[in-house]
Protein backbone atom coordinates (compact mmCIF):
# COMPACT_ATOMS: atom_id res chain seq x y z
CA UNK A 1 0.00 0.00 0.00
CA UNK A 2 1.51 3.36 -1.24
CA UNK A 3 2.10 6.21 1.57
CA UNK A 4 0.50 9.23 2.04
CA UNK A 5 2.32 12.34 1.23
CA UNK A 6 0.61 13.45 4.66
CA UNK A 7 2.40 10.27 6.46
CA UNK A 8 5.50 11.36 4.71
CA UNK A 9 5.05 14.60 6.04
CA UNK A 10 4.30 13.79 10.22
CA UNK A 11 7.23 11.24 9.65
CA UNK A 12 10.00 13.79 8.60
CA UNK A 13 8.33 16.64 11.19
CA UNK A 14 8.72 13.65 13.98
CA UNK A 15 11.81 13.55 13.50
CA UNK A 16 12.92 17.05 12.73
CA UNK A 17 10.42 18.93 14.52
CA UNK A 18 11.71 22.61 13.61
CA UNK A 19 11.33 21.28 9.61
CA UNK A 20 8.89 23.19 6.96
CA UNK A 21 8.40 20.12 4.69
CA UNK A 22 6.57 20.06 1.22
CA UNK A 23 5.63 16.88 -0.33
CA UNK A 24 4.34 16.75 -4.12
CA UNK A 25 2.55 13.86 -5.35
CA UNK A 26 4.79 13.96 -8.97
CA UNK A 27 2.86 10.95 -10.60
CA UNK A 28 -0.44 11.14 -9.17
CA UNK A 29 0.21 7.48 -7.93
CA UNK A 30 1.04 7.77 -3.89
CA UNK A 31 4.13 5.92 -4.70
CA UNK A 32 6.74 9.20 -6.50
CA UNK A 33 6.97 11.81 -4.10
CA UNK A 34 9.01 15.17 -4.15
CA UNK A 35 9.87 16.68 -0.80
CA UNK A 36 11.04 19.80 -0.17
CA UNK A 37 12.69 20.09 3.96
CA UNK A 38 14.36 23.27 5.26
CA UNK A 39 15.54 23.08 8.73
CA UNK A 40 17.76 25.30 10.96
CA UNK A 41 19.49 21.75 12.26
CA UNK A 42 20.81 21.06 8.76
CA UNK A 43 23.25 24.10 8.84
CA UNK A 44 26.81 23.74 8.78
CA UNK A 45 25.99 19.77 7.52
CA UNK A 46 26.95 18.62 3.98
CA UNK A 47 23.55 17.93 1.54
CA UNK A 48 24.40 13.72 2.07
CA UNK A 49 24.01 13.72 5.46
CA UNK A 50 21.07 16.80 5.55
CA UNK A 51 19.83 13.99 3.40
CA UNK A 52 20.61 11.13 5.22
CA UNK A 53 18.99 12.47 8.05
CA UNK A 54 15.52 12.79 6.13
CA UNK A 55 15.91 8.70 5.30
CA UNK A 56 16.25 8.09 8.15
CA UNK A 57 13.46 10.04 9.22
CA UNK A 58 11.36 7.57 6.85
CA UNK A 59 12.74 4.33 8.42
CA UNK A 60 12.64 1.05 6.48
CA UNK A 61 9.66 2.84 3.94
CA UNK A 62 12.03 3.76 1.66
CA UNK A 63 12.36 1.21 -1.30
CA UNK A 64 9.18 -0.78 0.02
CA UNK A 65 5.72 1.06 0.70
CA UNK A 66 7.75 4.62 -0.58
CA UNK A 67 8.94 3.75 -3.95
CA UNK A 68 10.21 7.04 -5.02
CA UNK A 69 11.62 10.46 -3.45
CA UNK A 70 13.16 13.14 -5.57
CA UNK A 71 14.70 14.75 -2.38
CA UNK A 72 15.83 18.72 -1.55
CA UNK A 73 17.17 19.55 1.40
CA UNK A 74 18.43 23.11 2.57
CA UNK A 75 18.82 25.60 5.45
CA UNK A 76 16.81 28.10 5.98
CA UNK A 77 17.27 31.89 4.55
Amino acid sequence: MPMSAEAIEAMIRDAIPDAEVNITDLAGDGDHYAAHVVSESFRGLPRIKQQRAVYAALGGHMGTTLHALQLTTAVPA
